[in-house]
């Protein structure tokens, strides 16, 4: 199982799917199958199927374990969950609760479980089926998302039966987010959740309450930046939004912010789907930036 060292601090990839998972022409509105040879030195074989013309994508939470606290860093799908018209998501049945406590981390060891935002792939796993009933996971744990991001995805139930994707977030709200609402905290701007070590900063664009989770331990700083960016192709073209990204504009300033931020300061950055090695470093190259794989 992967893993990365921030001074004092561990940090663990869960995975719970990992492939090829999704058209490029239909999750990035500007693609360009021309991008494909123009990046085909780091795309291939492990951000891009040819074959299957589908760009590699992964979900997995990120396990966070200072020496005091224990952090996990969104919740993917989640299994036995109605997604349909989701095929691929519906009614899951995956390893990730065994890869979790692979790790030597139980459920009830969790102190903070943190959503950088509120889409079906991000929040699957704060919940689980106990006896007819959508429960905590993780019952001994902080639930930490933006109050902005709650009210955007409350408004949006209470008025929004339309397409596949908003009927899947409406019941992604009802089985994943009102359940565990007695545990969350709500976070309106900035906070510091463990101070001097875990920041979460108000990131909208992809959603209108994301967030981004800064970890800073000796010196050193990593970045999780949830869905700024699905893909490594947005370091290199950073005005590509995701079709999924509410507020298009917004969305783009907020991913500049993000890729300038960790160039600058060398921050490790941690994205919810890159393909592997998932993680790495920005740099500035030229008018742009180059990303690094660690």
């Amino acid at each position: 199982m992967q893993q990365w060292t921030i001074g004092n601090t561990t940090i663990t990839r869960v995975e719970e799917l990992l492939g090829p998972l999704f058209d490029p022409t239909t999750f990035f509105p500007d693609f360009d199958p021309a991008f494909i040879d123009k990046h085909r030195k780091w795309m291939l074989p492990g951000h891009f199927n040819v074959s299957a013309n589908r760009i590699i994508s992964s979900m997995h939470s990120w396990l966070v374990r200072t020496p005091h606290h224990t952090v996990l860093i969104d919740s993917c799908i989640g299994n036995g969950k109605d997604r349909m018209p989701f095929r691929d998501w519906h009614e899951m049945d995956g390893p990730w609760m065994h890869r979790l406590t692979d790790t030597g981390v139980r459920p009830e060891d969790i102190d903070f479980v943190m959503c950088t935002h509120l889409h079906v792939d991000h929040v699957g796993w704060n919940t689980r089926l106990e006896n007819g009933q959508w429960v905590p996971t993780f019952p001994n744990a902080k639930y930490i998302f933006s109050q902005q991001e709650f009210d955007f995805w409350h408004a949006e139930r209470d008025r929004n039966e339309g397409e596949a994707f908003a009927r899947v977030n409406n019941k992604t709200f009802d089985d994943s987010v009102l359940p565990v609402m007695h545990l969350a905290h709500l976070i309106e701007g900035s906070e510091a959740i463990i101070p001097d070590l875990l920041q979460v900063e108000p990131a909208p664009g992809h959603t209108p309450g994301s967030i981004t989770v800064s970890l800073t331990d000796k010196g050193q700083e990593a970045l999780f930046t949830g869905d700024i960016l699905h893909h490594p192709l947005q370091v290199y073209e950073p005005h590509w939004n995701s079709a999924y990204c509410e507020l298009p504009e917004q969305a783009r300033a907020t991913r500049l912010s993000v890729l300038e931020h960790c160039a600058n300061r060398g921050s490790l950055m941690m994205p919810a789907h890159f393909g592997p090695s998932f993680a790495g470093e920005v740099r500035n190259d030229g008018d742009g930036f180059e990303f690094v794989f660690t």
